[in-house]
C-alpha cells in the first residue's frame, strides 16, 4: 500500500462526521501495585495509587473518532445516576455531540472497573443490566437517528449486547442510510450477527465470525470460506475479519480478498482495539478511501492502540508517525 496516499487520508481524516449509535460504558480504572498476598486468602493485595475514567463500548468509538480530529455525535443510553453522569461529562470533556444520548432511571450505566497492578490487569467488576431498551428509549433513538442521519457521513452501530442495536434499529438505520446515501458500519456482536443485513462493511473478529457460522476458523481455507459466506449472507461490500497477532483479512464484494498483517511491535492490552479498527476504518471510508486502504490505515491504528495499557485512542501524530516508519 502506498504509504504517501495513507498520509493523505490520514491528514483528511478530521473532515469526517460520523454518528455513532450503541452501548455506552464507563470504563473505571483503579491503579496501583501489589507487594504481598492477602493472609485472608490466596489473592494479590492491591494497594491503590489513582483512579481514571474514560468513555467505553460506543463511547470509546466516539472518543477515537475525536481524537484523530473528525466530528463525532453519539446516540445511547445511560442511567440517571453518577456512572452515566461521570459518562457524559467524559464525551463533553471531548467536545462530542451528546445530545443524541438518552437517560433511563430504570436502567444503570453500563460501568467495568479494572484494577490494575504493575500494568496487569488484577481484575474487572463489571456493574451493569443486559437487556433490551425499552421501546419508548428505542423510540427516542430512532427519532433522533431520523433527525440526524442526514448530517453525516457515516452511521457506526457499535454493539456490544447490552440492549441497544436491536434488529428493528438496524433496519431502520439501513434504510435511512440508503435513502441518503450513507454508510453503515458494524462491529458486531455474536448474538445479533444476523441482524445487520444490508451494511455497508462488518467487523468481526475471527472468534465472533467462526462461532455464528459454526465454523473452526483454523487455517487460510476456513478463513476464506467464513469471509465469504458473511458476504454472501448479508449482501454487504466488505466484511473485514480482525485475526489478532495475526492481523486482519479484507473481503470485498467484487471478489478481492487481502491479508493484511499486523504491524503492532508490542501487544500489552488489546481491549478497546476493535474500536479502534472501526472507527478509523469508517472515518477513512467517510473521507472516499477506498475499502483497502481504510482497512490498512485501520490496521495501523489498531497496532498503535495495543501497544498501550488501558483503553486507548490514537493522536493525528501517532498515525502519522506509524505509516511513515513502516
Amino acid at each position: 500500500m502506498n504509504r504517501k496516499k495513507l498520509l493523505n487520508i490520514s491528514k483528511a481524516l478530521k473532515k469526517a462526521k460520523i454518528l455513532v449509535v450503541g452501548d455506552m460504558i464507563l470504563d473505571e480504572f483503579i491503579w496501583g501495585d501489589v507487594s504481598r498476598i492477602s493472609p485472608e486468602a490466596p489473592v494479590p493485595v492491591v494497594e491503590v495509587r489513582s483512579q481514571s475514567n474514560m468513555p467505553g463500548g460506543a463511547a470509546n468509538v466516539v472518543s477515537n473518532v475525536r481524537s484523530l480530529g473528525a466530528k463525532s455525535g453519539m446516540a445511547g443510553v445511560i442511567g440517571r445516576d453518577e456512572a452515566g453522569r461521570i459518562l457524559k461529562n467524559e464525551l463533553a470533556r471531548i467536545k462530542a455531540d451528546t445530545s443524541g444520548v438518552f437517560q433511563d432511571e430504570k436502567r444503570p450505566t453500563s460501568c467495568k472497573t479494572r484494577i490494575v497492578a504493575h500494568n496487569q490487569q488484577v481484575v474487572r467488576i463489571d456493574r451493569e443490566k443486559v437487556g433490551k431498551i425499552d421501546k419508548g428509549m428505542h423510540n427516542k433513538l430512532i427519532q433522533f437517528i431520523k433527525k440526524t442521519i442526514s448530517k453525516v457521513d457515516a452511521v457506526i452501530l457499535e454493539d456490544y449486547g447490552k440492549g441497544v442495536i436491536t434488529a428493528s434499529l438496524v433496519n431502520e438505520v439501513v434504510r435511512l442510510a440508503k435513502k441518503y446515501g450513507k454508510i453503515v458500519s458494524v462491529d458486531p456482536k455474536e448474538e445479533n450477527f444476523f441482524s445487520y443485513k444490508g451494511v455497508t462493511i462488518i467487523t468481526p473478529n475471527h472468534h465472533e465470525a467462526g462461532r455464528a457460522l459454526g465454523i473452526n476458523i483454523k487455517d487460510k481455507k476456513t478463513l476464506h470460506r467464513a469471509g465469504k459466506e458473511i458476504l454472501e449472507r448479508f449482501g454487504s461490500e466488505a466484511v473485514l475479519i480482525t485475526l489478532g497477532e495475526n492481523g486482519m483479512c479484507l473481503f470485498e464484494s467484487n471478489g478481492h480478498i487481502t491479508h493484511i498483517p499486523t504491524v503492532a511491535k508490542e501487544v500489552y492490552d488489546v481491549s478497546g482495539a476493535g474500536d479502534t479498527v472501526i472507527s478509523v476504518l469508517t472515518m477513512a471510508l467517510a473521507v472516499k478511501a477506498s475499502m483497502l486502504e481504510a482497512a490498512y490505515l485501520s490496521n495501523f491504528a489498531a497496532g498503535i492502540v495495543v501497544g498501550k495499557v488501558g483503553i486507548g485512542t490514537v493522536s493525528p501524530e501517532e498515525l502519522k508517525t506509524a505509516i511513515k516508519d513502516r
